[in-house]
């Protein structure tokens, strides 16, 4: 077969082959091409020595020498070129305790995870396919390399790559290679949290989140989230669901884009509810609190996992308010959009609609037409740029210690205040009106007291009448 190479990878092979040595593209760039999808990266594989790559090239970089990996420099991009190699035995369980260099390609792919990993292309040899992984490509079926029990023992990790392959390419797990994922799950407790991390969220990022299920079916996602198994036994008794947990949390997924904080936050929006759930006296169940709850597991799941506080938060919004349903008024709206926060809307909406669409049919479309009226609305508030934070108030704290308010606790009551009242009525957002509700707010308040109060049952939404009112009034 004919494989198109790009310039550079054509140029690299050529040269070292002029040096007197062999040198192939492998691995997944072969797979993808293989496949019709365009490579991510292009890796080289070489019978030359190291030091000998670092002498054919003149820009190069030891990104992993000890292993025989140098990346050449073309055109400020780096190609990694890596030594034919034979690793030694994996005490770790990640890496071998020692690497043999070899000049025999065959040794090379050996060592290889799965055979669609392990094929080589050479513009002038051709493929080189000794496991038949262009085989398995056409079965779609995902196959361990030599003793599946070895490879696994190696780098646990792979197990984990095993289910993101088939999930990334929508293929199936070769039955002894699947079995030895089982036997061998509880081996992945030696591989650290940031490793596991990477390939679970390629995995529910992929076009096929649905393979959490092989994860769970093994054994290996009790090693890392062990929360799920609750969520497999916890039925939904109510006319609201037809899945249990788990399998309704799959449905989200399925119907949601494919961005990390979308897909956590999915998979982890009813993570709650095994904890929340109680059945009343007609059988059925009730989970409340379960948003609350969930946000706070969630942080808790995400933090072992090793995610970054940013991601954590984000995930974190999207858990608490995924049930949050105001209702069909302006006023209803805004102060859900100042709660939840605009940035995190936009998402919200896309964890609502999936959600929405991992339950039963029951007023589908009128929850859905809910969900529209809430997303329209936020967008007509965004584009009138309506205040949703005190910082979006025509007036702030020192035009208030101007008009005599001390600065400490009560500036921040009355800022608090002010919003309350703009987001019943944007119209009330005028600086002149604001200064009118302060002076008002002024009189309630004993200045001379070490954390001056507002009496709250004196101040709400109708403590200052907007401008069409007053006009009505003289």
């Amino acid at each position: 077969m004919k494989m198109e190479l790009p310039a550079a990878v054509e140029n690299i092979i050529q040269t070292l082959e002029e040096h007197g040595h062999e040198a192939y593209a492998v691995g997944g760039c072969v797979r993808d091409s293989i496949l019709g999808k365009e490579p991510k990266d292009w890796d080289i594989t070489t019978s030359a020595l190291p030091e000998e790559v670092k002498e054919v090239f003149g820009h190069t970089v030891d990104t992993g020498i000890q292993h025989g990996t140098v990346t050449v420099m073309m055109d400020h991009e780096g190609y990694e070129v890596t030594t034919y190699r034979v690793d030694g035995e994996y005490k770790d369980g990640r890496h071998p305790e020692q690497v043999t260099f070899t000049p025999s390609l065959l040794e090379d792919l050996k060592r290889r995870d799965f055979t669609i990993n392990a094929m080589a292309y050479n513009p002038t040899r051709g493929l080189v396919d000794e496991f038949d992984g262009q085989g398995d490509l056409k079965r779609h079926i995902i196959r361990a390399v030599g003793e599946p029990e070895k490879r696994f023992t190696e780098d646990a990790l792979r197990m984990m790559r095993a289910i993101r392959f088939a999930a990334r390419l929508g293929f199936d797990i070769e039955k002894d290679t699947y079995e030895a994922i089982s036997k061998l799950a509880p081996t992945l407790s030696k591989v650290s949290a940031e490793r596991i991390r990477d390939e679970f969220e390629k995995t529910i990022c992929s076009d096929h989140p649905e393979h959490i299920r092989k994860l769970y079916e093994t054994g290996l996602l009790d090693i890392f989230l062990p929360e799920w198994r609750a969520m497999e036994e916890t039925p939904q008794h109510t006319i609201h669901h037809k899945y249990n947990v788990a399998d309704h949390t799959v449905e989200v997924m399925r119907h949601t884009p494919a961005n990390r904080i979308l897909r956590l936050a999915a998979l982890l929006h009813d993570v709650a509810k095994p904890a929340c759930r109680t059945t009343d006296e007609k059988n059925v169940d009730h989970f409340k609190g379960h948003p609350e709850k969930g946000a706070k597991m969630a942080g808790v799941i995400l933090k072992r996992m090793r995610y970054d506080n940013d991601t954590i938060q984000k995930v974190k919004v999207l858990v608490r308010y995924h049930d949050e349903r105001p209702s069909d008024t302006e006023r209803s709206v805004r102060r859900a959009v100042a709660k939840i926060g605009p940035k995190a809307c936009p998402d919200l909406f896309l964890l609502k609609r999936g959600d929405m669409l991992g339950q039963s049919d029951y007023h589908r479309a009128e929850k859905l037409n809910q969900i529209d009226y809430f997303e329209r609305r936020y967008y007509e508030i965004m584009e009138k740029k309506e205040a949703l934070c005190i910082k979006d108030l025509a007036i702030g704290g020192r035009e208030l210690m101007e008009l005599g308010l001390p600065k400490g606790p009560a500036l921040g009551q009355v800022l608090g205040i002010l919003l309350d009242n703009v987001l019943d009525d944007p119209n009330l957002n005028d600086r002149e009106t604001l200064i009118d509700l302060t002076e008002h707010l002024l009189k309630t308040m004993d200045l001379k007291t070490k954390d001056p109060k507002i009496d709250l049952k004196t101040v709400d939404s109708k403590s200052l009448s907007t401008d069409e009112e007053k006009e009505g009034t003289k």
